[in-house]
């Protein structure tokens, strides 16, 4: 019998995650999974009961460590230098949010693993926004932001910027500042 090629857990989330981007949850499976880790799926199978395990598992393993960076938004001086360092994190991490609404897709099916991942992945979502109440309340204080904008609506919209599609292909400099930009001023002009 042949020997089991070894894998980590970052080559199968790092496969993992490929494989989510291009195909999906519904064009994910543990066969092409293993097939692009020139494994077998009972390797795969030894750590996960079915594909809903894994890529919770997945999403908490990248959510925790989007975590560790946005805490370093404290170490920040300035609502506008905390503004750009969360703009650029935010596009750095760009595959986070639509993993997040991938993981409200994923059926529980009576899977206590999976079960507990989406309500670890639901406390870890308000802990970011917890860890972002800091960069809020310095931009009411410094007068950055409107007083009667809600936070939470201030910070989902600044997340969902990086699920606008750039179907025209701009350059990707230009389309960061252009959203920094429109999050700042708006789209209208100061007449």
């Amino acid at each position: 019998m042949a020997r089991e090629r070894k894998f980590s857990t970052d080559d199968l989330f790092q496969a993992a995650k490929q494989m989510l981007l291009s195909h999906g949850y519904e064009g994910f499976s543990f066969s092409a999974l293993a097939e692009e880790l020139e494994i077998s799926r009972g390797a795969i199978y030894k750590y996960y009961e079915n594909k809903e395990e894994l890529i919770t598992d997945y999403m908490l393993y990248e959510m925790e460590h989007f975590l560790t960076e946005i805490k370093e938004i404290e170490l920040v001086e300035g609502f506008d230098a905390q503004f750009e360092f969360l703009i650029n994190l935010i596009f750095k991490n760009s595959t986070i949010p639509p993993m997040i609404e991938l993981g409200r897709r994923i059926p529980v099916n009576g899977n206590k693993k999976v079960k507990e991942n989406n309500e670890k992945l639901e406390k870890l979502h308000l802990k970011m926004y917890d860890h972002l109440q800091g960069f809020i309340s310095l931009g009411r204080q410094e007068l950055k932001l409107k007083e009667t904008l809600p936070d939470p609506l201030i910070l989902g919209f600044i997340f969902q910027t990086i699920m606008i599609p750039n179907h025209f292909g701009i350059s990707h400099s230009q389309w960061i500042s252009s959203i920094k930009e429109m999050i700042r001023h708006g789209m209208l002009r100061n007449e």
